[in-house]
């Protein structure tokens, strides 16, 4: 089986916001370890990142675009460039991992009920095996809920019936 790891919108807007994501120092640190036993095992690593369109702090070219300066991309690490909530929406994220042989996703990012969960409800529909690295994901309060209760629930949600959960400490490559 041949893995990647997938790093999902962990842009320069996410922390940017009038109040920060959830645990957010935590999980771009957890993000980054992913990173660095990813690269030292040769595991392949994809970027995905949101366009917003013009005038959005996402929009393409804008500061807010750009991967968060901790985890940035090294030469040559492919990012996926997408507008919708998936990374395999509209996008050749899907041939690309079939070229490369890949069957298995371990998918780490933001936003935890947007495009974490879109993407890993995708990619099993696509027949990947999925595995959501459960403190590398994150989003932010909403009115009704807390960040961390929305994390926990999707953790909980993708766990049942799309991925396997598991922490960064225990993600096998």
């Amino acid at each position: 089986m041949a893995t990647a790891l997938v790093v999902i919108d962990v842009q320069e807007a996410m922390f940017r916001q009038a109040a920060p994501p959830h645990d957010g120092p935590g999980v771009v640190g957890r993000i980054a370890g992913l990173l660095e036993r990813a690269r030292a095992d040769r595991v392949p690593v994809y970027f995905v990142r949101h366009d917003g369109g013009p005038g959005d702090d996402f929009a393409r070219g804008s500061a807010g675009w750009q991967i968060h300066a901790p985890i940035a991309p090294l030469p040559g690490e492919p990012i996926v460039e997408k507008t919708h909530p998936s990374a395999f929406q509209d996008t050749d994220f899907d041939a690309r991992l079939k070229q490369a042989g890949i069957d298995r996703l371990v998918i780490c990012g933001m936003q935890s009920e947007y495009c974490v969960d879109s993407t890993t409800r995708a990619a099993y529909g696509l027949g990947y095996k999925a595995v959501v690295v459960s403190d590398a994901h994150t989003t932010f309060d909403s009115r009704i809920l807390t960040g961390a209760q929305i994390q926990a629930h999707h953790t909980h949600t993708l766990g049942s019936s799309f991925a396997k959960c598991v922490p960064a400490a225990e993600v096998a490559f």
